[in-house]
């Protein structure tokens, strides 16, 4: 398989003040003087301007001569080149791709919205001009298979997949370092250098966000109930073994189930309790 090679045109400032004398001389002969063989240096100079070429700052030219590549002209300025050659010019810009977010399925099936943010440059223009129809176009179904691939290995979070260490919205660096490495394993056949990709959007799809949702809050609400009553049976046990050593109030066990289950009531409800006030005896 061929790779690029730097091809080094003529300069094109030479190449003008020669094609301007041609112009210059023949039709001064032709006009003057009636010599119409300089009509031969007319045509052949009016040929020659065709060669000129100009390369900006960060662009290629590829250089084809009747199906044969010749080379890249990758150094900006003004050059001649073969009239003969096709030219292609090639951005050698860094680029952003900010893919719309696709539905996809993570690994456990559940349906989700994703999009990355990747940036490229082309680093091999004849990988670039030949070994792919449209290198551009090529980027974007390249990534979106990507996506797919991505998201297919990891579930969306550990909800469902208590074992998964690496998870879409909790990998971070990790999944993003993957994502990478295959996008530049799939662009490589188009000269195509990734410098950057990650995560942009990331969510569960519509129709199961709602329930998702609620999933989470319930999930968090466990957890904070959770703490809440670990707090609550600290502060029980607590009290009732200082009013022991204080020897504040002597309790049964009937007494003490009753004190346990209001402390519990009051310390664990998610309302201010409402106190009643005994106007009798204790045990009325």
């Amino acid at each position: 398989m061929k790779q690029e090679k730097t091809f080094s045109p003529k300069s094109g400032y030479l190449a003008l003040i020669l094609v301007l004398l041609g112009l210059g001389i023949s039709l001064y002969g032709i006009i003057a003087y009636h010599m119409l063989y300089l009509i031969v240096i007319l045509a052949v100079s009016l040929f020659c301007s065709a060669g000129f070429l100009v390369v900006n700052p960060n662009e290629s030219c590829v250089l084809i001569l009747f199906g044969d590549y010749r080379g890249t002209v990758k150094k900006n300025g003004f050059f001649w080149a073969n009239p003969f050659f096709t030219r292609k010019k090639i951005s050698l810009r860094a680029r952003n791709l900010d893919s719309t977010p696709i539905k996809v399925n993570d690994k456990i099936g559940n349906p989700i919205m994703i999009g990355i943010v990747l940036v490229w440059q082309v680093d091999n223009t004849f990988k670039a001009a030949f070994e792919v129809n449209d290198y551009a176009h090529f980027v974007d179904i390249q990534s979106e298979a990507a996506i797919r691939k991505l998201a297919g290995h990891y579930p969306y979070d550990n909800f469902d997949d208590a074992q998964a260490e690496i998870t879409l919205r909790s990998g971070g660096e990790e999944v993003n370092q993957v994502l990478e490495e295959e996008l530049t394993e799939r662009l490589a056949i188009a000269g195509i250098n990734v410098i950057e990709s990650r995560i942009s959007y990331l969510a569960y799809a519509q129709e199961i966000a709602g329930a998702m949702l609620r999933r989470q809050q319930a999930t968090a609400i466990v957890a904070a109930r959770a703490k809440i009553v670990e707090g609550a049976v600290s502060m029980v046990e607590m009290a009732l073994a200082q009013l022991s050593e204080k020897e504040i109030i002597e309790l049964d066990e009937e007494k003490r189930a009753t004190m346990v289950s209001n402390l519990m009531v009051v310390l664990c409800s998610d309302k201010d309790a409402a106190p009643v006030i005994n106007t009798g005896t204790l045990h009325q």
